[in-house]
């Protein structure tokens, strides 16, 4: 089967994904914040977060001529809110008998390594995680001469230049703000149309482009 272009969303956690996430879904995307089975992947068109963020290399290679949109935040507002998320998520990471499925455990320990828990509390290792994840995300993308909107969707002018990338012609909007305060469950929340299931009743599957990938 040939595999469809896609729009993928590839800012760290905490750096707005959800709120690009119901804006595309209002621009008439099928959007999964997140994805953990094939399905998912087929289905919709806008795929953000987990596995995005850590598996962007072997995405490009399975859906050629994809859009890619990198997500950024001022460090002094990021580094509190992702440290908050990663000592919550901590023991559901690393347990062995349980906690997250394996594809968030795998993404969450590549991107966020050593993950450990001197680490997760240090702004000087998560500022060196994001400093390094976004130099290594431009220069793969600059090298096979792929453009990349980075975005931060706190800017005034930032629905502009999201729509300006898409060649949308939905012009006026802007951004909802969600999971303020440390929040993470807004998604849950949205009912849309559009809207696509990261999981098959909780579940997930094996990803064709983990499988293809060399």
């Amino acid at each position: 089967m040939k595999n469809t272009s896609k729009i993928f969303i590839l800012g760290l956690p905490r750096t707005g994904t959800t709120s690009i996430c119901s804006a595309m879904l209002e621009l008439g995307y099928s959007v999964a914040h997140t994805a953990y089975t094939q399905t998912t992947f087929e289905q919709a068109n806008v795929i953000a977060d987990t596995p995005i963020f850590n598996d962007y290399q072997a995405l490009d290679k399975h859906y050629p001529n994809s859009q890619y949109i990198y997500l950024t935040r001022q460090p002094e507002k990021w580094l509190p809110s992702i440290k908050q998320l990663l000592q919550r998520m901590y023991k559901n990471v690393m347990r062995e008998d349980g906690g997250f499925n394996t594809i968030i455990k795998r993404c969450y320990t590549e991107t966020f390594a050593p993950f450990t828990l001197e680490n997760i509390n240090s702004d000087e290792f998560l500022l060196a995680c994001y400093k390094k994840h976004q130099a290594i995300v431009s220069s793969y993308f600059l090298s096979k001469n792929i453009p990349v909107l980075f975005l931060d969707i706190s800017e005034s002018d930032s629905y502009q230049q999201l729509t300006d990338f898409l060649k949308s012609t939905h012009t006026k909007g802007e951004f909802p703000l969600l999971n303020q305060g440390g929040k993470v469950t807004a998604w849950k929340d949205i009912k849309h149309s559009n809207k696509v299931e990261s999981t098959k009743n909780g579940r997930i599957s094996t990803l064709d482009y983990l499988t293809n990938y060399q």
